[in-house]
């Protein structure tokens, strides 16, 4: 049982600040914008949340500034991208290499290994407890002593599923990345769509760093995200950019995680090649997903013919 709840702890521990990098940026993906941004994105809400939270002493204003600091650099790829009209895939590997080589440049600077602000914030005393619940065996583990910003993530996957689908600016999106021709022949600004789309992205990648690197582990260390972004991207491939298909994927994603952590602990000497068990499983949905849909294109297609 112990190995169980650990596990489904971890589950939604690791599942959490995937599950904001979707979200967000599935409304990029929505209209028609390839946000590879957002491993960068991700990094820099670590890196700046850490770095404020250290200056202020305050955990919620380093949050804050981190937000706004991911929103500049949100603008940033948009102008190139959306304005200049740069390729998305070029302008967003750029913006991970600079988030990348500014922390580290940082660093470097303050001649320190990595940010720990241990000693300002409390951890375990960040943990929400939830009454009875946490009293439930199995339950626990899932809906209890967890972080705000984990909350939220999971109740933001409900949140963004009706923007989407029951409110204007969801139709708007979607009409922009389906036909942006029409989309302006109505009166639609398909340019302001795209960059609330990826400002969107950008604050919920600057949540998800906070959550990684501040709530988490009061810890920044260089290219902390591990590829998080990437998965996220993953994540909403394979979901179709649905809330809460791509958000289940982003879970499964975070049992993967937790899997490789908590039986590596059994493994002995060959525990290091759990490390890789996230990962095979990306590619191995992503396999399993493009192979689904390439038959589905070719019985319609058969169908059409």
């Amino acid at each position: 049982m112990s190995l169980l709840n650990n596990i489904l702890y971890d589950m939604v521990y690791h599942s959490a600040p995937l599950i904001l990098a979707v979200l967000g940026g599935l409304f990029a993906h929505r209209a028609n914008v390839l946000n590879i941004g957002l491993e960068g994105m991700m990094l820099m809400g670590a890196f700046s949340s850490t770095l404020f939270v250290l200056v202020t002493g305050s955990l919620w204003l380093g949050v804050l500034l981190s937000v706004l600091c991911t929103l500049i650099l949100g603008m940033i790829f948009s102008f190139f991208g959306i304005t200049m009209k740069s390729n998305f895939i070029i302008t967003g590997f750029g913006i991970n290499i600079f988030v990348a080589a500014l922390s580290s440049f940082v660093l470097k600077y303050m001649e320190m290994a990595n940010i720990n602000v241990s000693s300002i914030i409390n951890t375990a005393g960040l943990k929400i407890n939830i009454p009875v619940i946490k009293d439930i065996p199995v339950l626990n583990s899932l809906l209890s002593g967890h972080t705000a910003i984990t909350y939220l993530s999971i109740i933001l996957i409900a949140v963004v599923s009706v923007i989407v689908y029951n409110t204007k600016f969801g139709v708007y999106v979607r009409v922009v990345g389906e036909n942006e021709e029409a989309a302006k022949s109505v009166g639609i600004n398909s340019a302001a769509i795209k960059y609330i789309a990826v400002l969107i992205g950008a604050t919920l990648c600057a949540l998800a760093g906070a959550n990684l690197a501040v709530e988490r582990m009061a810890l920044f260390t260089n290219n902390m995200t591990a590829g998080r972004g990437f998965i996220a991207i993953a994540a909403i491939y394979c979901g179709q950019a649905k809330p809460i298909k791509s958000a289940l994927y982003a879970i499964l994603f975070g049992l993967a995680k937790s899997l490789a952590i908590n039986l590596a602990l059994f493994a002995g000497p060959i525990s290091g090649l759990f490390e890789i068990v996230p990962y095979l499983m990306i590619v191995i949905v992503l396999f399993a997903v493009s192979t689904i849909e390439k038959r589905r294109t070719n019985i319609r297609g058969f169908k059409l013919e």
